[in-house]
């Protein structure tokens, strides 16, 4: 009887060391993986700005090759920008 105890707490221990083992190792794995989507989360932000510059600069290129729009848009953002400047000097 106290052999099969015995042999019973063994068994317990072994497993709760095996679960404890993957428990760390899953930890690990999780905080891997929220490093890799911080890392990602910077990329996609550089590569969004990277965009908002071509597009920026693609409108005043256009805006120089005669495109109405573009230059209607560019026309638009100086007058909002000549208001801003002006209220910041009253």
């Amino acid at each position: 009887m106290l052999e099969s105890i015995r042999l019973n707490i063994e068994k317990l221990v072994a497993l709760y060391e095996g679960q404890k083992a993957e428990c760390d190792k899953l930890s690990a794995e999780l905080l891997q993986s929220k490093e890799t989507i911080e890392a990602l989360k910077d990329k996609i932000a550089g590569l969004e700005r990277q965009v908002d510059n071509l597009k920026l600069t693609q409108a005043f290129s256009s805006a120089e090759g005669g495109n109405p729009a573009a230059k209607e848009k560019i026309d638009k953002m100086l007058k909002a920008l000549d208001k801003c400047i002006a209220q910041l000097e009253r």
